[in-house]
């Protein structure tokens, strides 16, 4: 592990010398394509549910692996190790967890990983992507059906991403992002269960394909939202972002958001080890096998002190 203080941090750290133009807000512009889109895929969700009872028990199995995987290229990949460089990976690490990615498909590495800085420089402001500010709806799924504030795209064009582009692998998938998505979201989890059991190729793409897809989907959002609006705050009660436990058990670890958005820089996102944190134990497996090292973590007396400084006073360990 590498013991981490705040002052090596400062890339993760809320910005409080940005302020908010004054005067009317720029209008609202709805993105029509992303509406329809974003509709039908639910609908089809919604309808794979009814298909559940007609699938065989290994398209169900195989349903869960799949939604496993693509959350682990937008936990342990995109967010712990591209957006806040938590710990290292080796190529071969990089790579899976790019194709990972590709399956979650939450617009590629580079993207996700600016937008993602930009939302913890300037959380719960204009510039924030999902600013939790405009409610639920606009923090969960609204902020993808509108145009960007201007303040998101102008933060996100001053940011350093010297290391997303000095990355051979981010460029790579950015490169070819729209067929590794075709292959990875949709192509591989109708294919495979047709191709070994016998699914029909009906059910492989309305459960593994499109209500898996939009699990994962609304899972990561969740922490966009709900975890900025329900929760304790143990260690900052002047933030917004929460510790909600539904969250954690739904995005396989990132749940723990007010601890999060405290220590941005700790791989873990917790402080409490491997306690409902799927990522956590992925990414500790990937050091034991050498596949990953250099993991960042925050000193357990930095924790208790921060939490005795700024805490809402309902900590408990374990």
């Amino acid at each position: 592990y590498i013991q981490m203080d705040l002052q090596t941090s400062s890339d993760d750290s809320f910005d409080h010398a940005y302020k908010e133009k004054e005067g009317p807000k720029p209008p609202m512009v709805i993105v029509w394509r992303n509406v329809i889109l974003m509709s039908l895929l639910h609908l089809g969700a919604l309808y794979g549910i009814f298909l559940i009872p007609s699938a065989s028990p290994l398209t169900l199995v195989f349903s869960v692996l799949c939604f496993v995987i693509s959350g682990l290229g937008i936990t342990a990949g995109v967010h712990r190790l591209w957006s806040h460089r938590s710990y290292k990976a080796s190529l071969p690490l990089r790579l899976f967890l790019a194709i990972a990615n590709s399956m979650a498909f939450q617009n590629d590495i580079f993207e996700w990983a600016r937008d993602h800085r930009v939302h913890h420089k300037y959380s719960e402001t204009d510039a924030d992507p999902h600013n939790a500010c405009r409610g639920f709806f606009f923090a969960h799924i609204g902020w993808l059906l509108v145009r960007k504030h201007p303040d998101v795209i102008e933060k996100g064009r001053k940011l350093d991403l010297a290391d997303l582009y000095a990355d051979k692998v981010v460029m790579f998938q950015r490169k070819y992002y729209k067929p590794s998505v075709l292959l990875m979201c949709f192509f591989v989890p109708t294919i495979v269960p047709w191709l070994l059991w016998g699914e029909s190729l009906w059910v492989s793409y309305f459960i593994p394909g499109l209500l898996r897809y939009t699990m994962v989907l609304n899972a990561s959002w969740l922490v966009n939202s709900a975890a900025h609006m329900w929760g304790n705050r143990p260690y900052d009660k002047n933030i917004s972002p929460r510790e909600n436990a539904f969250v954690t058990f739904s995005a396989i670890g990132e749940g723990f958001h007010n601890y999060h958005h405290t220590f941005p820089f700790d791989y873990a996102t917790s402080e409490f080890g491997w306690k409902l944190n799927i990522t956590t134990c992925f990414i500790d497996l990937m050091c034991f096998l050498g596949l990953a090292r250099d993991r960042k973590k925050v000193s357990r007396e930095m924790v208790l002190s921060r939490i005795q400084r700024t805490g809402d006073g309902s900590h408990q360990s374990g």
